[in-house]
């Protein structure tokens, strides 16, 4: 991502100037000492010998100049061992139980320094949406609802199994296999990428033939949209991300700019009882009050937080990490925003065949609900967008619902150049009046700066927070950054993903003028594109990010919009 958020804010303005493979990794596997020994009956060189003996461990060590450096640590009948080796930092850690010498927990590479890594059951979206059943049960009402069965071998069926076959990726990921999830996630986003693209070109609608009954999909899309509310609001969880929304919200409510004034854990002084790791993460915050620390929190758009006060307002806040209510609120909220927002698109441009097959869509794909029941912004940015596509003929309100969008995940700041040229480019007062919509939405998002005592300083703890950040991270969730780990066999591709990130920010600035003429099927094709795009050359990706560019998807490959190209046969969107 390093060079790319930059570039993409710049371009929301050009408008106006014109692989190795892993080990599986089991969970760990818990222990219990019914009296903690003062003294080990391992040694501390017994312990590392034995750590360093597993078949995991050694595997990974093979990577590496021989002799790394190693350590262990002994508390309360279990050894901690560490293993370093040179530019690489620490590629190794685990527990060894003292009273038996087994190996309870063994991470290597990613999982050393992510515990996201390391296939923590139910870790995102809890264990309803992660379990066999549910998960492949919406992957074949997905197929069933939406494939041509009279015709088998169609590039229709092609396209819905490639958007499920994402489920290998995330299966290999929950293992805690980030060498083998990866790359899997990339053949299918390749695809869908290529398939946007030459619909776009051709500007014709693919054949589609609807199989049921509009009524038929519109009632499972009622259903289902019960069933998401349910499976959230009773069976899901909320990470880090959903968590930093709230925060933010009740930031805002008492007079704060969001970013700089998030929870933190050092130097405060501790408060609260301890977690599951036995760490304690509550602390006395400069406003007096036992919060849960969420230090990089503020890291995205202002709009993250907007989003989350109706639901602060409802539910309030308890200032812990708790059931929070008001997160699962908003993750609803957004969730049947784009659901109903793809219906009403769909009935505009297409009838009510369309509009049931839209959102139909949606509430079908599981990774849309693996968002929701995660509890995350994710949902908020695509629905702005959909939003934004109803009053496609509007300048304003098409710059507006960027801004809104962009200004929630920074990815949809891309597609302005595209957006700002509808419906047909190179077309000076559509521009500027989509710019200006653009402006006065940021002006309106960017007004928590003036809860501060100097906008100055705002804006700058904002890039600090966000851009900075966002560009300098590390990450392991993607093929462009393993070269950190420095291992033999995992390739350094950092030059390659610059190259790519080039072509796709000239790539997106050459939308602005190309191509001249755009329908809506153009236009949904060539902002999943763009969305897709992006995701292929970030550093940090992940599965929840997957329903930033799936409306458009939906609205290009399997409820297609209408193009200007001549169809040889009336087309039926299915």
């Amino acid at each position: 991502m390093r060079f790319l958020l930059v570039v993409a804010l710049a371009v929301a303005f050009v408008p106006a100037a014109r692989g190795a493979t892993q080990t599986s990794v089991p969970n760990p596997i818990t222990t219990t000492t019914p009296l903690a020994q003062t003294k080990p009956r391992t040694t501390q060189s017994q312990a590392i010998k034995l750590f360093v003996a597993n078949d995991k461990i050694a595997d990974w060590l093979t990577r590496y100049p021989p002799k790394p450096t190693t350590d262990a640590t002994f508390k309360q009948g279990i050894w901690t061992v560490n293993v370093w080796s040179g530019r690489a930092g620490e590629i190794a850690t685990g527990k060894i139980d003292d009273g038996t010498g087994a190996v309870v927990e063994a991470w290597t590479g990613p999982q050393v320094a992510w515990k996201m890594a390391r296939g923590y059951k139910g870790a995102f979206g809890g264990a309803k949406i992660n379990s066999y059943t549910i998960w492949l049960g919406m992957c074949g009402i997905f197929l069933l609802g939406l494939a041509d069965w009279r015709r088998p071998l169609s590039l229709r069926n092609a396209d819905l199994l490639v958007l499920l076959s994402l489920s290998v990726s995330l299966w290999f990921f929950n293992r805690g296999d980030i060498f083998t999830a990866m790359p899997l996630a990339y053949p299918p986003l390749v695809w869908l990428l290529a398939r946007c693209v030459w619909i776009a070109r051709d500007d014709r609608a693919p054949r589609a033939v609807g199989v049921w009954p509009v009524w038929v999909l519109a009632a499972a899309t009622v259903f289902l949209a019960g069933f998401r509310v349910g499976l959230n609001w009773r069976s899901s969880n909320v990470i880090d991300v959903g968590y930093s929304g709230v925060i933010g919200a009740d930031r805002i409510m008492h007079g704060e700019s969001p970013y700089g004034h998030f929870p933190v854990e050092d130097p405060r002084p501790k408060c609260g009882p301890a977690d599951a790791d036995g760490e304690v993460r509550d602390r006395i915050q400069t406003n007096g009050k036992c919060e849960t620390a969420n230090p990089l929190g503020d890291t995205y758009g202002p709009m993250s937080y907007l989003a989350y006060i109706p639901g602060y307002e409802v539910f309030g806040w308890s200032h812990k990490w708790d059931k929070l209510r008001s997160v699962h609120f908003t993750s609803i909220l957004f969730d049947l925003l784009a659901l109903v927002g793809l219906a009403l698109v769909g009935r505009r441009f297409g009838g009510p065949r369309l509009a049931a097959t839209a959102a139909f869509a949606w509430a079908a794909w599981p990774f849309t609900q693996y968002a929701s029941s995660s509890n995350t912004n994710d949902a908020i940015a695509p629905a702005l967008l959909v939003w934004g596509f109803l009053v496609l003929t509007s300048d304003l309100g098409r710059g507006a619902f960027v801004a809104l969008s962009g200004w929630t995940k920074f990815a949809s700041l891309l597609v302005l150049p595209l957006w700002s040229g509808y419906p047909e480019a190179r077309r000076p007062r559509p521009a500027a009046l989509a710019l200006a919509g653009f402006a006065l939405a940021s002006a309106v998002l960017f007004s928590v700066f003036l809860l501060e005592p100097s906008v100055l300083h705002a804006a700058r703890v904002f890039f600090d927070r966000t851009v900075r950040y966002q560009v300098g991270r590390a990450s392991p969730f993607s093929l462009w950054d393993w070269g950190q780990y420095h291992a033999k066999g995992i390739p350094d591709l950092h030059l390659v993903q610059l190259v790519l990130q080039i072509v796709l920010v000239a790539g997106a600035l050459g939308l602005a003028w190309f191509p001249r003429r755009r329908s809506p099927l153009r236009m949904a094709a060539l902002t999943a594109a763009v969305l897709i795009g992006f995701e292929l050359v970030l550093t940090h990706w992940f599965y929840l990010y997957l329903p930033w560019f799936f409306p458009f998807v939906a609205l290009a490959l399997l409820a297609p919009l209408p193009g200007r190209a001549p169809d040889a046969e009336p087309p039926l969107a299915a």
